[in-house]
């Protein structure tokens, strides 16, 4: 009845265990409760059992007698007994109300340097399609050391049945491409910074020359021209040449910057020929048909940007670059204990790097968050000018940080960022269309597992799962430890990976997972978040302002593990009903 009651009816281990128990306690209650036959003096028998002697003088018994023995096992059979109901509660305990097909799996072993290299074969392709790949990194996350290697898998940058000779290929035309933006991102900067400074003087002669000069500043090189200029098929030698002046310091990697200087003058047609994913979402900076709109897209899910909007555009780039300088410098150091080289990193060359990035204000940092910072800025303008419709909001360097602190080429890092963009863009719309739809699905899942919560929420005018808000924003940066982070995104990554090498339900079957791949998962975790607070929820809380409170003070409360356990389960429950 208690197993009943607590919800748990898969942990076969436990069940028989009880079982067992309460076998044996009631054979001891039977035999405690035998009668005990011996011959006595005068030839009868004497039945012996837990006998009272009745109080009196002179042999005035009744003939039964207290046996030692028989104590001992009533001793016994309670202790058994206490035993079968305390293993009952201490299980139900642990696993709460959410009933899970993976409660036998709460963690096993990341995937080891040892077994990532030996599931290549000699082509270097991971074997069987990655699908062994892919369920280690489900059910363990990923071991530190080898996370630089393995991401790249997992945010599609490369495709998981791609050989050596292929992602060495990719590796290359995505280098070059990044070289190519960042060098936009500068001399955007540079003829933004001159156009200023233009103006400044205009005004300043202005004033004592009634205007003379007015025409001057129209005529002078605005940011609109410089993003027509940036955005042209290939980085022109006179750019290079520019660049060359410049110090090249804005490419974090001087390697990268040499190779741009040389080849920039090579023939593009092998960047064409790469896969879809090397394409940005904008569309490539080498145009490729007629139209020399630069920003064609090859996503089909992104609008083009409409005809006479350069000026909106070079002007939001300006305000990108002022905010993400702002926010480069204001991130925090979690990720310092897990970046052990560039925790190490020289004060010069941080120094040195942010001053090629247009970083200020950065005097009371140490070298590494200064180089951090400026990383940040770098990959983040490159971004903006990637995904002009999306550029860059507040809360897109919580989702970079941890990256950059794993993967230390930054051209390496930015395609990665770009895959982990691929979907969380969609949280950063002014329209926030993305974030009520993903709320809409958190309100379906709780409202599927559980009506009594939902009911609750209804009351409190809380259905729409608002209060929950950060936690889609940011992928639960907020909540969790920065470790904790990493195992939920890879895990979540590893489904989206799945979904992207067209691995079917049936796979799964075959491993013995229940739950499918979901491009979802990050929204049932959050159900599952919400779901394991749900007494508290309903006893205690009688605003929507009380549950939020709730949730932005989960940090460092939540057990990363029952969470994507839970989370699994409600997939395999409710994925074909959301």
């Amino acid at each position: 009845m208690v197993l009943r009651n607590s919800g748990v009816t898969s942990c076969e281990g436990i069940t028989v265990i009880s079982r067992a128990l309460a076998v044996v306690t009631s054979a001891a209650l039977v035999l405690s409760l035998m009668h005990e036959i011996f011959p006595g003096g005068d030839g009868r028998r004497k039945i012996v059992i837990f006998a009272e002697a009745s109080g009196g003088s002179g042999g005035g018994g009744s003939g039964l007698l207290a046996s030692p023995s028989n104590v001992g096992i009533a001793i016994a059979v309670t202790a058994m007994a206490g035993l079968a109901l305390a293993a009952t509660l201490v299980y139900s305990s642990r696993r709460g109300s959410l009933k899970s097909p993976w409660s036998r799996r709460r963690r096993k072993h990341a995937l080891l340097a040892k077994q990532w290299k030996s599931l290549f074969d000699v082509d270097g392709k991971l074997s069987d399609g990655g699908i062994k790949f892919l369920k280690k990194i489900r059910t363990g996350g990923v071991e530190p050391s080898i996370r630089a290697e393995v991401w790249p898998f997992l945010l599609g940058m490369y495709d998981v049945k791609s050989s050596k000779k292929e992602r060495d290929t990719v590796k290359a035309q995505k280098r070059k491409k990044y070289v190519e933006l960042r060098k936009q991102c500068c001399q955007i900067s540079k003829r933004g910074e001159r156009s200023f400074k233009l103006k400044e003087s205009s005004e300043n002669n202005s004033n004592e020359d009634g205007g003379d000069n007015i025409s001057q500043v129209l005529d002078s090189p605005t940011l609109d021209e410089a993003s027509s200029a940036a955005s042209r098929p290939s980085v022109s030698a006179e750019l290079v040449e520019e660049e060359e002046e410049h110090d090249g310091g804005v490419i974090t990697n001087e390697d990268i910057s040499d190779e741009a200087e040389t080849g920039s003058s090579e023939d593009s047609d092998s960047s064409e020929d790469s896969s879809e994913d090397t394409k940005p979402l904008l569309g490539s900076t080498e145009t490729e048909d007629n139209n020399n709109n630069p920003y064609d897209r090859s996503d089909s899910t992104l609008k083009k940007p409409e005809t006479g909007t350069t000026s909106c555009k070079s002007e939001n780039f300006a305000t990108w670059q002022r905010i993400i300088r702002l926010d480069a410098v204001r991130a925090n150091s979690e990720w310092i204990v897990y970046s052990p080289s560039q925790a190490a990193v020289s004060e010069a060359k941080a120094q040195q790097l942010a001053e090629s990035v247009g970083l200020k204000d950065f005097d009371h940092l140490e070298p590494c968050r200064i180089y951090h910072a400026a990383r940040l800025v770098a990959i983040l303008e490159a971004y903006a000018l990637y995904d002009t419709e999306i550029g860059y909001c507040q809360g897109m360097s919580d989702l970079l940080s941890p990256i950059i602190s794993v993967i230390e080429e930054d051209h390496v890092a930015f395609w990665c960022f770009v895959g982990f963009m691929r979907k969380a863009r969609h949280n950063f719309r002014l329209d926030e269309v993305g974030i009520r739809r993903q709320l809409n699905i958190v309100s379906k899942i709780i409202k599927g597992k559980d009506s009594h919560l939902y009911k609750h929420l209804e009351k409190l005018q809380a259905e729409d799962c608002f209060f929950v808000y950060r936690m889609v924003v940011v992928l639960f940066r907020r909540e969790l430890t920065f470790e904790q982070t990493l195992c939920l995104w890879e895990v979540m990554w590893a489904d989206q990976a799945a979904i992207r090498a067209g691995i079917v339900r049936s796979a799964w079957r075959r491993m013995r997972l229940r739950a499918p791949p979901t491009d979802d998962l990050l929204l049932y975790a959050i159900a599952a978040c919400v779901l394991q607070r749900r007494k508290m929820i309903i006893e205690n809380y009688s605003s929507m302002d009380e549950i939020m409170r709730e949730c932005n003070s989960m940090a460092g409360c939540l057990d990363v593990w029952k969470l994507l356990d839970d989370a699994h389960d409600l997939v395999v429950t409710l994925h074909d009903k959301i």
